[in-house]
């Protein structure tokens, strides 16, 4: 059995890996020309982490990534909400990254290359198609660069790990409809900066009714004098958008600053620091309504080619990442593929449903909003008179089991 999965970003390499390791074969069919390290930050929490720590990449992460100590909530005045440590500052068995996107995927390229060897990883594959009958699925590709047509390619099985604009999604779903959009609108930039807290903190502040702005580093010592890079996020309530699931789309700093310019904190200048980005993108937060199926035939779907969500709490490569595993744990017990992708939705489809509507109705940084609407804006004197530490606690706990890194959801070893 091989599988061919269509995409080369992080949930089709790391299955390729995960495959590699447990003696399955695959090639993966990459559209984009040359692989390069482009995006913004994410975050690595411990249920993502552990999956790539256990295919022996830690060392690799640990040297592009922050490894981060904590994950701290303050109000748009800068006041100290609530801190919980994180990773295994916080006890568990694998750390939290912060890291680059593009890093990642080159830790991820590198290690296919040397594990599974560069001939197996095809890019300028841009997938158009495909038809599907009882002996398998041929793939339809084009070269992105002059549109002509490549070979089709026949396949016992097929993954679609194409990401947001998935042409295999399409194919299946040709009615599904726009995205659906959140009423939030995202500015994403990276600054060189000195550290600030921990130098390993990553910090949520405000509220969506005026702005709720995300900031870790992602980059550790870039220059002499002891910078990082930091990654900042920043989400503004917009009954309407212009811009298209597009993460690449150049932003405008005067399209949000003057909601943030008076954010000057005793532990960090927030306007100079997006004054000082390298470059600002735009994106809308959306996602798709759960999907009834995802498998058909010998073809399923993986990552946000199966559920695009709401890029909050870390979920859009961790989801994939946790996908990479039950699938590949399915085709090691089941043998069949067709048995192994039905085991596999089975797991994993309404795990994300779970998490596509939570991010919707109660995301991680709900604890924000629940000080927003306790204190209706305003400074308090002490957090204590506003919410109590057990309440601050649970809410956070609620929201590590529906995404499944609480430790109670990682007491069971990988690939069990």
């Amino acid at each position: 059995m091989e599988v061919t999965i269509v995409g080369g970003g992080i949930g089709g390499l790391t299955l390729a890996l995960m495959l590699h390791e447990k003696g399955i074969p695959s090639r993966v069919y990459e559209a984009a020309p040359e692989l390069k390290a482009l995006g913004v930050g994410i975050n690595l929490l411990p249920h993502a982490s552990r999956e790539l720590c256990q295919l022996g990449l830690e060392e690799e992460l640990a040297k592009v990534a922050i490894t981060t100590r904590e994950s701290g909530f303050y109000n748009r005045h800068g006041q100290h909400i609530f801190t919980e440590p994180t990773g295994r500052h916080a006890g568990y068995e694998w750390p939290q990254f912060s890291i680059h996107r593009g890093d990642l995927h080159m830790v991820l390229v590198e290690a296919f290359k040397q594990r599974i060897g560069a001939d197996r990883l095809m890019t300028g594959w841009s997938c158009t198609g495909f038809d599907q009958d009882d002996s398998g699925v041929t793939l339809h590709f084009v070269d992105p660069r002059d549109g002509s047509a490549r070979p089709s390619v026949k396949a016992e099985m097929v993954v679609s790990a194409e990401g947001i604009h998935s042409r295999i999604r399409k194919q299946l779903y040709p009615n599904e409809g726009p995205p659906r959009y959140s009423g939030i609108n995202m500015w994403r930039g990276v600054t060189r900066w000195k550290p600030f807290l921990t130098g390993a903190s990553m910090v949520r502040v405000g509220w969506l009714n005026t702005a709720k702005v995300l900031i870790y580093p992602i980059r550790d010592n870039i220059d002499a004098e002891g910078n990082q890079l930091i990654n900042w996020v920043v989400d503004i309530e917009t009954d309407k958008y212009k811009s298209q699931r597009d993460w690449n789309k150049p932003g405008r700093l005067e399209d949000f600053f003057d909601v943030v310019k008076d954010w000057k904190f005793d532990w960090l200048d927030c306007p100079a620091m997006f004054k000082a980005a390298n470059a600002i993108l735009e994106y809308p937060m959306v996602d798709q309504d759960p999907l009834d199926q995802w498998t058909f035939g010998r073809l399923t779907l993986l990552g946000d080619a199966a559920h695009p969500m709401y890029p909050r709490g870390a979920n859009g490569s961790a989801q994939a990442i946790l996908d990479c595993r039950a699938l590949t744990d399915a085709l090691v017990r089941e043998g069949d593929p067709i048995k192994a992708m039905h085991a596999y939705e089975a797991i994993r489809r309404p795990a994300t449903a779970k998490v596509v509507l939570t991010n919707r109705a109660n995301p991680p940084d709900a604890i924000l909003r629940e000080v927003f609407l306790r204190t209706e804006d305003k400074p308090f004197d002490h957090i204590d008179d506003v919410i109590s530490r057990e309440d601050l606690e649970q809410l956070s706990t609620n929201y590590q089991r529906i995404a499944g890194y609480h430790k109670d959801n990682l007491a069971v070893p990988a690939g069990s």
